[in-house]
């Protein structure tokens, strides 16, 4: 069964519904160029409101490590999850968390390319020029092949829906899913429906 992960969480409501639906991660946008950014103060009020069993992710793009290091420790996230063109050696300084590694792919994926990070999970989203992330556009799953036989963690996002979900793990059976704008009404809003069908959807898989 695949474990899910709801991002780009802005709001008390969207939070509680998720984990109510049985969302194991959620994700929070520190990216003050997303439409799905949150101030830290604010994702510290949600966090406080979510059970122990839920993972709290921060999500990252290339921010300084001193800013990284003073969010993950005021909201005490689980995961960080690095967005943006973050280097190898700046990826393994954060020892003692679960980092995720976002990838955006253009074509088919090489696995000594992605495990010299040596980041906990990776995440492969679909690549858009200027964009990190939250495209809602999905890419090739086949190109995930090479990595069937490594023992890693791998989350599959870019374009996921209750629609298409149970087709990705059918072509890629990935540990994790990651959804976001997909499921929205609006950026930064979730429809409740969305996310509950692609829940079931997903760890029915």
């Amino acid at each position: 069964m695949a474990k899910v992960k709801i991002c780009g969480i802005t709001n008390i409501e969207d939070a509680i519904h998720a984990a109510k639906c049985g969302a194991d991660a959620l994700g929070f946008v520190f990216y003050k160029k997303s439409p799905r950014y949150i101030k830290p103060e604010n994702a510290l009020k949600i966090v406080q409101l979510l059970p122990a069993s839920v993972n709290k992710a921060g999500v990252f793009v290339n921010s300084r490590e001193s800013v990284i290091r003073k969010v993950a420790a005021a909201l005490k996230l689980d995961i960080l999850q690095f967005q943006g063109n973050e280097s190898v050696n700046f990826c393994r300084r954060f020892k003692r968390f679960k980092v995720i590694k976002a990838l955006r792919l253009k074509g088919r994926v090489r696995p000594a390319q992605i495990v010299r990070y040596g980041a906990w999970a990776y995440l492969f989203d679909t690549f858009a020029k200027n964009r990190f992330g939250g495209t809602g556009c999905c890419f090739d799953w086949r190109w995930l092949d090479a990595l069937r036989k490594k023992n890693i963690n791998i989350f599959l996002s870019g374009g996921l829906n209750a629609q298409n979900v149970k087709k990705a793990l059918g072509v890629f059976p990935a540990a994790w899913v990651d959804a976001s704008s997909c499921l929205e009404k609006y950026p930064g809003r979730k429809d409740p429906a969305k996310v509950r069908k692609f829940i079931n959807n997903a760890k029915s898989a």
